[in-house]
C-alpha cells in the first residue's frame, strides 16, 4: 500500500482490521497501538574506505583498483610523497590504468586522496577516462566492410595497368604486387608454371620489365651520413663517389643478417637507401633507433620516400637498345657502368636511372615521380613492341634472382644467418675504424664454428624434381629416426634456363661440402637426392650484367 514508517504501518493495519470487522457485523474494540519512535532521515553516509583499528599504512591491504592491485595505503603514500594532482596520484599508483579506466574503483580512490589532502572530492577532481570507458563491441570498431582481415591494401602507381592486363597478384608487405601475367591463347589460359617459364626466358633472351615500386626507399641526408652508413652496414661507405651505387648488408647487434639492399650516392652528403619490400618500415625504425638513442651527435636525417618514386626495372640483353629510344642519358657501357646511376629524362620525364641488377642480366632501374609512372610505363611498351617487351611478376623475379644466388632477407635468412654463413665475406669491412652493428657478435666462437649452416645450391639428381621449400636435409637417409637434420631448403624453383629444378639451402658446413650428395626425406616416404653445388647457377662470372 506504499506505507513504510513503522507508526503509520501499525495505524494503517489497525484501521484495516476495524473496517473488516464492521463489514462482517462486528464492532471492533479500541486498540492501544505501541509507541514508535519517529524515523530520523538524513543524508546518505558515504563509505569509501572500510575503517580499521590500525592506520591505513599498517592495516591489511584494502584494495581500491582491483585490476591493478592499487590499495588505500598506496594512495595515502602518494599524497605523503607530495603528489597532489589526481593525475599524478594515478601515475604513482596505476589507479585507473586498467581496461575499466577506473570505472570500478576510481571514485573510492579519489575520495581517499581527498581525505588525505584535506580537500573535497570536487576539489581533487577526476582523472581522464580514455576509450573505451563504455564497452564497445569489436564489430562496432571494425565496421561492417572488413572483408577478410580488415588489412590495408597498398597499390603502386602502375596497379591499374596490371589489372587491365590480367595480372594475378600476391600480397607482399600489404602491397598488391603482380605475381605473374598469364596469357590466354585459343581459349586456354596459362598456368602459373607456364607463365613463369615464358617470362623467365623472355628476360634471359630478350627484355622484360618489372614493377619494383614497392622496394623500400629511404632518403638519407646530412654531413654525417657517410659515417652513419658505415656504422649500420657491414661494409665501407666513406669513399663511395657521387654517381655510384653499392650493395650493403645490415645486421642486428647479434651479428645476424637483418636486411640488404643497395644505397646510392646522390650527393656528397645525400644518399638513397633501398630495402626489401617487407622490411622498409623495420629498417627505417632501426636507423632512427640507433640515431636517437646511441649516436644523437651525428647530423643525419632519414625520410621514407617509398611512395614518392615509382620504380620500373628493364632487364635483359635488349634492355639498352630499348631504353636508348626513350632517354637522353648516355647508356654507353663505358660511361654508364654496372653499379652506376645517372640523372636525365625517360619518356621526357625527369628520372633517376640505376644500373643495378637483381636478375644477373643487363638491367636498368628507372625511378620517376609516381604521378608520371603510368606514362613512362606505357611509353616503354610502345617502343618495346619490336623487342617483345614482356612484363613479369614476383614469381619470375624469384626464379631469376635464385639462379644467380641472390638472397632474399627473410626467406634465405631467418634471424640465425650471418654474412659469412651466406658466403659474403667480401661485404664485410673488418678493418673499419668504428665497430659497426654486429661486428662484435661475429667474433664470438659460436659464429665462427665451421659447422654452422651455410648457404649453398642444391641440384636434384632428378632434373624433374622441384624440392619443397622448408624440406629438411640429412647426410644419411638410413639413419634411425629421429634423423639428425643438417639443414633445410630456403628457396626452390624450376628453371626454364637450366631445364631443371634447383634450390638454395643452408647446410651445416655446406661451403666445404661442394659435390657432396645429400638427401631429403619427404612426408610421403620419398627420399630425394641432391648434390651440393655453388649457389650461383647462371653466369657464375657475372659477365652478362656487365655487357
Amino acid at each position: 500500500r506504499g506505507v513504510y514508517a513503522t507508526g503509520e504501518v501499525l495505524a494503517d493495519g489497525a484501521e484495516a482490521g476495524r473496517q473488516a470487522a464492521a463489514e462482517t457485523g462486528f464492532t471492533a474494540a479500541e486498540l492501544a497501538l505501541p509507541q514508535v519512535a519517529a524515523r530520523r532521515d538524513g543524508a546518505a553516509c558515504a563509505l569509501y574506505q572500510v575503517p580499521h583499528e590500525k592506520p591505513t599504512l599498517r592495516a591489511p591491504k584494502q584494495f581500491v583498483d582491483l585490476q591493478n592491485d592499487v590499495t588505500a595505503a598506496g594512495i595515502e603514500l602518494a599524497t605523503r610523497e607530495g603528489f597532489e594532482s589526481i593525475e599524478h596520484v594515478k601515475r604513482y599508483t596505476a589507479m585507473g590504468f586498467g581496461t575499466d579506466q577506473g570505472k570500478l574503483g576510481n571514485i573510492n580512490g579519489m575520495a581517499i586522496a581527498a581525505r588525505c589532502l584535506g580537500r573535497t572530492i570536487p576539489e581533487v577532481g577526476t582523472t581522464v577516462f580514455r576509450p573505451n570507458y563504455t564497452p564497445v563491441t569489436f564489430g562496432a570498431i571494425v565496421g561492417r566492410h572488413c572483408r577478410e582481415l580488415f588489412d590495408p591494401e597498398r597499390y603502386t602507381a602502375l596497379h591499374p595497368w596490371h589489372v587491365e592486363n590480367g595480372a594475378e597478384f600476391e600480397d607482399v608487405g600489404q602491397w598488391k604486387r603482380p605475381w605473374y601475367f598469364p596469357k590466354t591463347l585459343n581459349g586456354k589460359t596459362e598456368t602459373l608454371d607456364e607463365a613463369v617459364a615464358r617470362e623467365c626466358l623472355a628476360v634471359r633472351q630478350g627484355v622484360g620489365i618489372l614493377d619494383a615500386s614497392t622496394l623500400g626507399k629511404i632518403d638519407i641526408q646530412g654531413p654525417d651520413a657517410r659515417e652513419f652508413l658505415g656504422r649500420v652496414y657491414t661494409n665501407k661507405w666513406e669513399k663511395l663517389a657521387v654517381g655510384k651505387v653499392r650493395y650493403g648488408l645490415m645486421c642486428k647487434d647479434d651479428g645476424m643478417v637483418m636486411d640488404d639492399g643497395t644505397t646510392s650516392c646522390l650527393g656528397e652528403n645525400h644518399f638513397l637507401m633501398t630495402t626489401s619490400t617487407g622490411g622498409a618500415a623495420a629498417v627505417l625504425e632501426w636507423l632512427e633507433l640507433w640515431h636517437q638513442t646511441e649516436w644523437p651527435e651525428l647530423q643525419v636525417t632519414f625520410t621514407s620516400v617509398t611512395d614518392h618514386w615509382a620504380t620500373m626495372t628493364v632487364t635483359g640483353p635488349e634492355a639498352r637498345k630499348l631504353l636508348a629510344e626513350v632517354t637522353d642519358i648516355d647508356l654507353d657501357r663505358d660511361s654508364f657502368k654496372f653499379m652506376d646511376w645517372r640523372e636525365g629524362h625517360v619518356a621526357e620525364v625527369p628520372a633517376r636511372v640505376f644500373r643495378i641488377s637483381f636478375t644477373g642480366e643487363l638491367a636498368y632501374e628507372i625511378n620517376v615521380q609516381a604521378n608520371y609512372a603510368l606514362h613512362v610505363w606505357k611509353t616503354l611498351f610502345a617502343h618495346g613492341k619490336k623487342y617483345d617487351l614482356t612484363p613479369y611478376g614476383t614469381e619470375t623475379m624469384h626464379v631469376l634472382r635464385a639462379e644467380k644466388g641472390f638472397i632474399i632477407a627473410g626467406q634465405d635468412t631467418d634471424g640465425s644467418v650471418t654474412p659469412e654463413d651466406l658466403g659474403m665475406q667480401w661485404a664485410i669491412g673488418y678493418d673499419k675504424p668504428f665497430p659497426w652493428i654486429g661486428k662484435r657478435a661475429l667474433s664470438r666462437p659460436d659464429t665462427q664454428r665451421p659447422d654452422r649452416k651455410q648457404l649453398v645450391g642444391l641440384k636434384p639428381k632428378d632434373a624433374k624434381v622441384v624440392l619443397e621449400e622448408g624440406a629438411q636435409i640429412v647426410f644419411d637417409p638410413k639413419h634411425a629416426i629421429p634423423m639428425p637434420m643438417v639443414g633445410h631448403v630456403t628457396s626452390s624453383y624450376y628453371s626454364p634456363t637450366l631445364d631443371s629444378g634447383f634450390a638454395l639451402a643452408v647446410v651445416k658446413g655446406g661451403q666445404q661440402k661442394i659435390g657432396t650428395t645429400v638427401y631429403l626425406p619427404m612426408a610421403d616416404g620419398q627420399v630425394h637426392e641432391a648434390e651440393i653445388v655453388s649457389p650461383i647457377f647462371v653466369d657464375p662470372k657475372g659477365e652478362r650484367q656487365h655487357v
